[in-house]
């Protein structure tokens, strides 16, 4: 009916089903699958490091475009994050972050007036080239030691500003990543909110169970001590 032999049909399936885009079941029948889709950056939330550094890892260059950079008021949500007055003024950025010349994020950051950043030339340059603003702290450099990072799901349109830099073609679900950095003091230096497209990240975090508390070092050398005494004396009792 197809106009090809049964063998060139099943090498066919086969590949379909080794892609994950089909699934047979034996007794069943055969059933579309759900195929992976890759993703421009993947990120274990365990450790704190510049998505430059992932995206080099993957053989990705980065980007940006639609930069801007400006003094403003951080308003109450980010001056709770950073301990400021939310009529305090702060260096804000925000852009569309391209993987490849596609756009994967739409980011925005704001870094605590007390940190002396580099020019607004200097700065721009390093973003505009794939740099994260957490490359520049550490360049600067700030003892960076650890980050609070909340995962929000939510729901983009291609209506809104951000899905349309995203080039979102209809409501889907994507992944908005909202940080906070500190130095090794305990102070934020800095607030980011960045919203990713659905193929832009992959987000996993490493678990371990809780290990056994070891025995106290002090207890297992007082009991052999003990019996090594014990040995001695019946030893001088023999004699």
């Amino acid at each position: 009916m197809l106009g090809i032999s049964r063998g060139t049909l099943r090498t066919a399936l086969a590949r379909l089903e080794d892609s994950g885009e089909i699934v047979r079941r034996q007794g069943s029948g055969t059933f579309v699958g759900r195929v992976a889709v890759p993703t421009a950056l993947s990120e274990r939330l365990e450790r704190l490091e510049p998505y430059s550094s992932l995206a080099k890892r993957r053989g990705v260059t980065l980007a940006a475009i639609e930069l801007r950079i400006e003094a403003r008021a951080v308003g109450r949500e980010v001056g709770e994050a950073l301990n400021l007055d939310p009529e305090a003024h702060a260096t804000t950025t925000s852009r569309v972050l391209l993987a490849d010349g596609a756009p994967v994020a739409v980011m925005f950051d704001v870094i605590h007036p007390s940190v002396a950043i580099p020019d607004d030339g200097r700065l721009r340059r390093a973003l505009e080239r794939g740099e994260m603003v957490l490359d520049v702290l550490i360049d600067l450099p700030l003892p960076i030691a650890f980050a609070r990072t909340r995962v929000i799901p939510c729901l983009l349109s291609p209506r809104e500003r951000a899905g349309k830099m995203l080039r979102v073609k209809r409501t889907t679900a994507v992944l908005e990543l909202e940080e906070v950095i500190y130095v090794t003091g305990g102070e934020p230096v800095a607030y980011s909110r960045d919203l990713f497209a659905p193929a832009g990240i992959h987000v996993q975090v490493m678990r371990s169970l809780e290990s056994a508390s070891p025995e106290p070092i002090a207890s297992t050398n007082s009991s052999q001590l003990a019996r090594r005494r014990r040995r001695r004396g019946a030893a001088s009792t023999g004699r």
